[in-house]
């Protein structure tokens, strides 16, 4: 039996990074996307195949969507020459940066940034993708905890998760006769170089995060990594359309 495989956008650093090893810790080979950080993205292809997975980068803009058939040839060349495969098991939409701003002071130009990285590239990428996914595959959509409450600057950031999140319940119900799953999880303040490492870098901030948090501490990558190893398991094969929160309870 063929080993399962993983495309992640946006894995060659935080919680990309952390959900590819992860999975290939879990048995899962990965394909990941990178945009301008080559040599973290062979890094993290190294650490996989060290510890005998097997693994692939590729460059991507997810916010270009006229790219996307462009990688759909390099994905189809990868799978077959790297893996013996035609198709993917999980495909896991997680790359985007973040634009954080007060709604008064985002931009045109912020708005239109954001949407195509949170909204419309996963969108398409994911109807660009669904010939290669194989019948019970699963589709994994990365959110975030604010869409449920408020968070300062974060208006147009959570409006585009919040769309993504809708896409989600329809994809997971049009997409049912293919076997197919689609869902969200949304974490919250976790320490990564998002929005220029503000939860990891500024004390104040993560110290205001932890307290916010019934678990007392804000989320490292490996927590979101390994939650999503175990949502992909076929434990949560009858997962199905929904959000799941990774906060550690932020929030309540």
């Amino acid at each position: 039996m063929s080993r399962k495989i993983a495309f992640i956008t946006g894995a060659s650093r935080g919680l990309g990074r952390s959900m590819a090893l992860h999975l290939a810790a879990s048995g899962v080979d990965v394909i990941g996307t990178f945009n301008s950080h080559a040599d973290e993205a062979k890094a993290v292809a190294d650490e996989i195949e060290a510890a005998g997975g097997t693994a692939a980068m590729l460059k991507l803009d997810v916010g270009d969507s006229s790219g996307f058939e462009t990688l759909k040839t390099d994905l189809a060349r990868t799978l077959e020459t790297t893996f013996g495969r035609s198709d993917l098991d999980f495909v896991i939409h997680n790359a985007g940066n973040g634009i954080l701003a007060p709604y008064e002071e985002t931009t045109e130009d912020d708005l239109d940034a954001l949407y195509r990285e949170h909204f419309k590239g996963p969108y398409l990428l994911s109807k660009a993708l669904l010939p290669m996914i194989a019948r019970g595959g699963r589709i994994l959509n990365v959110s975030t905890a604010a869409t449920r409450f408020v968070l300062e600057n974060h208006c147009a950031y959570s409006a585009m998760k919040s769309a993504l999140e809708v896409t989600t319940r329809y994809m997971a119900k049009e997409l049912g006769d293919r076997q197919i799953t689609v869902n969200a999880i949304a974490p919250g303040a976790v320490e990564t170089d998002f929005a220029g490492g503000a939860v990891r870098d500024t004390p104040e901030l993560n110290e205001h995060f932890a307290s916010i948090t019934p678990l007392g501490r804000t989320a490292k990558p490996e927590d979101i990594g390994a939650a999503v190893a175990g949502l992909l398991s076929s434990d949560f094969a009858w997962l199905n359309g929904q959000r799941i929160e990774l906060t550690g309870g932020q929030s309540l």
